[in-house]
C-alpha cells in the first residue's frame, strides 16, 4: 500500500503535532518539506481542486501579511497555484495526501478518522 504523504515544514507545530500522532500510531508516511521541495503548480492545481482556496491558504501566516496588495488580490482572483509555488509557507499545514485523498491542517480526531478506513 502507497504511504501517505505529509507536507509542511518541520518547524511548524501542527505539522510537528501531524508527524508525533502518525509515529505513535505507528504509521509509515513519508514528509516533503515545502523548503527544501515546494510543491508544484500542477499539485497545488490538484489540492484546491480537492480543497478549495479557502481551506489551502493560511491568510493568518506571517507571509500572507507580508505580501504586497497586488499579491493578495492574485490569491482571491488570479493564479493563486504560482503564487502558492512561489510562497510555498502560504499553504496551511500540514497537507496529508493519502489515497487520492487531500485533507488540511491537523487535528488527531480527523487523522484518526482518515486512517480508520
Amino acid at each position: 500500500m502507497k504511504q501517505p504523504i505529509v507536507y509542511g515544514i518541520p518547524n511548524c507545530d501542527s505539522v510537528r503535532k501531524a508527524r508525533a500522532w502518525l509515529e505513535t500510531q505507528q504509521i509509515d508516511y513519508q514528509f516533503v518539506d515545502f523548503k527544501n521541495a515546494p510543491p508544484s503548480v500542477a499539485t497545488i492545481n490538484s489540492w484546491l481542486a480537492s480543497v478549495g482556496a479557502a481551506q489551502l491558504v493560511n491568510r493568518r501566516s506571517t507571509t500572507y501579511r507580508q505580501l504586497e496588495e497586488a499579491d493578495k488580490k492574485v490569491l482571491d482572483e488570479g493564479d493563486t497555484a504560482s503564487l502558492l509555488a512561489t510562497h510555498p509557507t502560504l499553504i496551511k499545514r500540514p497537507v496529508l495526501d493519502w489515497k487520492g485523498q487531500i485533507s488540511v491542517g491537523f487535528t488527531a480526531i480527523d487523522y484518526a478518522d482518515h486512517f480508520s478506513h
